[in-house]
């Protein structure tokens, strides 16, 4: 008896769009779940309808092609329909149909020029995914990052490949989070700041001793600052552990391995359903593995060797909370990658860019030498901190190239809670399940934040701001727009980078020692065009290369 094939696709049909919205109010990584509720509806709609042999493997295709195209097409159709709770928002039809589009996108590390260009074409709020928004809007950033602000986006999962095992930085339980960063508060508190000057100091004269071996010579100096931030991180987290200054090269290839991480991370931060599939797969991540093999390494080595001095570890530890248990090991191996993401690549990509900054601005650098000159002659010790609060022209310096480049271009991603009501701020209606970034490259190009001189590097502008000038380059200050609301280098609100202090000191103290020991000059080879077309979006901004002549100092 031959099966009529309409019954089961009248069948499939109908639980294909009863599962799509399934799919549109409950969010799920549990790949058992996906299974079932892509496999179950139709599998039993051919059992219902045919009977046993041939027939019933019939009607098993046809429920099967039937149930998963009613799915996809249910699914976009939706997206793109005037029903969708983000249809008031423009964006282009690819990031309204699918994540995929951004995914792609984001391989060739120009996603922040490319979100920037769509706000430029259709405005202040773009929908850049069938869920997810960008803002250039800094009057709404108190409101969405403030306190005590919307929780975090999912985009962390897609970049530790696990929806259970997530650093600090990826909880997307605002309590959770906050709960957990106490250990970081106190591990880049002020004590704590002060505990790591020696490593600091340690670790910028093995720079300048590398350095000096080096003068006369181009360098590519962005190396050495990833050496640099590398062992000071390690040794600052977990009590050492790295040594590339020393041996002046890389020989594990480990920026490579963080660089690749970080460009596989950025794709699987647009589709994070799909990272819990790949991570099941052996091998199909590639470095991202063999990364977290090496964060895993360097926690369980530190808990097993216990502190040496109070390292970060010692507060993540608890070991300064004799009273209070540790937290479990998988938490601080997590915590552990955060370590050396957030330490050590931030750190030198903002060297990295600071340095061609500077080079590209002879007026600048002249300036700040002179600054740098007065307060740190030769002779005094350049890693001592007791002068930074006075190189306010070296503040704004750093501000500035964190604004022009900024070390993590795209910024937080944000989620208003599916099961919780929507949010409000100013004009902007953010209906629950709403991902979100306020996005930071945007907010920092943006001439509605920072004019004239957008797109410039101009440290002036800092000062004039803070009454420092009355004029620079012609611009007073009643015609300066400068709105540090839209200045996100490090995000905003009480989930903002808790080592922004540490970081801060750090650029100080470097640039500080280098600029009182030597003359930098632009190499032969120098092509500031490659230098802006190689500053990339992978989460983190990997550092381009250029060569730096390094010359001592007549002092």
């Amino acid at each position: 008896m031959a099966v009529e094939p309409s019954s089961p696709v009248l069948t499939s049909i109908l639980l294909g769009l009863a599962v799509h919205q399934v799919f549109r109010k409950f969010e799920t990584y549990s790949i058992s779940t996906h299974a079932a509720l892509l496999t179950l509806p139709p599998l039993v709609t051919a059992v219902f309808n045919a009977p046993p042999g041939p027939p019933f493997e019939h009607a098993l295709k046809v429920s099967f092609v039937a149930y998963l195209a009613t799915l996809v097409l249910a699914i976009l159709v939706y997206r793109v329909s005037p029903l969708h709770p983000l249809a008031r928002y423009p964006g282009p039809l690819g990031c309204k149909l699918t994540k995929f589009w951004m995914g792609v996108i984001s391989t060739r590390g120009y996603q922040h020029m490319y979100i920037k260009s769509l706000h430029d074409q259709y405005g202040s709020v773009v929908r850049i995914g069938p869920n997810e928004l960008s803002i250039l809007d800094a009057s709404v950033v108190s409101k969405l990052y403030g306190n005590p602000g919307v929780p975090k986006g999912p985009h962390y999962i897609g970049r530790v490949l696990s929806d259970t095992n997530l650093p600090m930085v990826g909880l997307m339980d605002t309590d959770a989070h906050l709960r957990r960063r106490r250990n970081w508060t106190r591990g880049m508190g002020p004590v704590a700041i002060k505990g790591y000057e020696e490593l600091i100091s340690k670790r910028v004269n093995q720079l300048l001793g590398r350095l000096e071996d080096q003068k006369g010579q181009a360098v590519i100096m962005g190396h050495w600052f990833n050496f640099f931030s590398y062992d000071f991180m390690c040794e600052m987290a977990f009590g050492g552990g790295s040594e590339l200054l020393a041996a002046g090269k890389d020989e594990k290839k480990t920026w490579k391995v963080l660089d690749d991480a970080m460009a596989i991370a950025t794709f699987f931060g647009h589709a994070p359903w799909l990272a819990i599939y790949v991570a099941k797969i052996p091998g199909a991540t590639g470095n991202f593995k063999i990364f977290l093999d090496y964060c895993i390494s360097f926690t369980v080595t530190r808990l097993k060797r216990g502190s040496e001095h109070k390292d970060l570890f010692h507060y993540l530890n608890n070991e300064d909370l004799p009273d209070k248990p540790s937290p479990p090991v998988q938490q601080l191996v997590d915590d552990g990658v955060l370590a050396i993401v957030a330490g050590a690549d931030t750190t030198a990509s903002a060297l990295t860019m600071f340095v061609f900054c500077l080079l590209e601005h002879p007026e600048v650098y002249e300036k700040l030498q002179r600054e740098i000159d007065k307060h740190y002659p030769a002779g005094e010790d350049a890693t001592d901190v007791k002068n930074h609060r006075e190189l306010l022209y070296l503040t704004a310096c750093i501000n500035e190239t964190l604004r022009v480049f900024p070390s993590v271009p795209g910024g937080s991603q944000r989620q208003v809670p599916v099961d919780g009501p929507g949010v409000v701020a100013g004009d902007l209606v953010l209906p629950p399940g709403t991902m979100f970034w306020c996005h930071i490259y945007s907010h920092h190009m943006s001439p509605a934040n920072f004019a004239p001189h957008t797109t410039d590097f101009w440290p002036e502008r800092w000062l004039l701001a803070s009454g420092e000038l009355a004029e620079a380059r012609g611009v007073c200050n009643a015609d300066l727009v400068h709105n540090e609301s839209g200045f996100l280098p490090f995000s905003a609100g009480p989930m903002n980078c808790v080592g922004k202090a540490l970081a801060m000191q750090e650029m100080r103290t470097v640039v500080v020692a280098l600029l009182q020991r030597f003359v930098l000059k632009k190499g032969a080879s120098w092509d500031e065009v490659r230098v802006r077309r190689d500053y990339k979006d992978y989460f983190t901004a990997p550092r381009p290369e250029f060569p730096v002549e390094v010359h001592a100092r007549k002092q």
